[in-house]
């Protein structure tokens, strides 16, 4: 199997089933878990937005000048206080509204550590799965991602808003941490105008991964410095595909590489 890979589907059962993107081809990777498989870097990266070949990726698949200017690669996709659209500023307004100007969920999760974090509602479960997630809740429901941001930027001084990616590696899912009660002491946390947004949903999401083997020293690894690999897949947790001896790679980083897969 041969192409530029994006960053594996999710679906959300018992256990979170991925496929790969290779190519216009989908290959189902939960199936090969204990099995050996090569990954070969092709010496080409392609935008994941123009195809255009590119040296360097940046934000994670695109060239520089679709970095520089798509409305998916501005700053307040990592920092959705700074989105700015609902004053009618936009690098494209079209896109905003469709992504921007539309419902988003602020939310605790734990994927290794107790995190506070935003999404569009349309990303409910994916971004959860993405991030490695073994629960998640929903704290409030906002119209639009400005506002999602500045409730997320008033608990940052009491919730990381960081994934601690090696910890969610090791960890088995298992936690202590009562997310009803911390989603409680969130909401007593913010601003009174911000509480007319918390949700009333207090499901706690529980997601499980295909691990058959949990890394206990972590070493990660990427096809800037590695052009291939070999070794038997142990899970996948987030977007990382995890190896024997603790070796992972994060396939979302990879976005726009071009790769063969092989089973050996």
């Amino acid at each position: 199997m041969q192409g530029n890979i994006r960053k594996m589907h999710t679906d959300l059962g018992e256990q979170v089933q991925y496929q790969l993107p290779i190519g216009d081809d989908l290959t189902e990777m939960n199936s090969l878990i204990g099995k050996k498989i090569s990954l070969k870097f092709l010496d080409q990266i392609n935008c994941i937005h123009c195809g255009k070949k590119t040296k360097t990726s940046f934000s994670q698949g695109y060239c520089y000048s679709c970095f520089t200017t798509l409305p998916q690669t501005d700053p307040s996709i990592v920092r959705p206080e700074l989105d700015l659209s609902y004053l009618g500023i936009s690098r494209d307004m079209a896109w905003s509204k469709e992504n921007s100007l539309t419902p988003h969920y602020v939310y605790l999760a734990y994927s290794g550590n107790l995190k506070v974090g935003v999404t569009r509602e349309s990303q409910v479960p994916t971004r959860w799965i993405d991030q490695g997630a073994s629960k998640a809740i929903k704290l409030a429901k906002t119209p639009n991602r400005h506002i999602a941001g500045v409730m997320e930027v008033a608990l940052k001084e009491h919730f990381s808003d960081k994934t601690n990616w090696r910890e969610m590696l090791k960890q088995d899912g298992s936690t202590d941490i009562d997310l009803l009660e911390e989603k409680k002491k969130a909401a007593d946390k913010l601003h009174p105008e911000l509480k007319q947004y918390l949700s009333e949903e207090d499901e706690i999401y529980s997601i499980n991964y295909p691990v058959d083997e949990l890394p206990k020293k972590i070493t990660s690894f990427g096809f800037d410095k590695i052009k291939e690999f070999e070794g038997v897949l142990k899970g996948i947790k987030g977007q990382y595909l995890i190896f024997e001896e603790g070796k992972v790679i994060n396939i979302r980083k990879h976005n726009g590489y071009l790769i063969e897969l092989k089973v050996i």
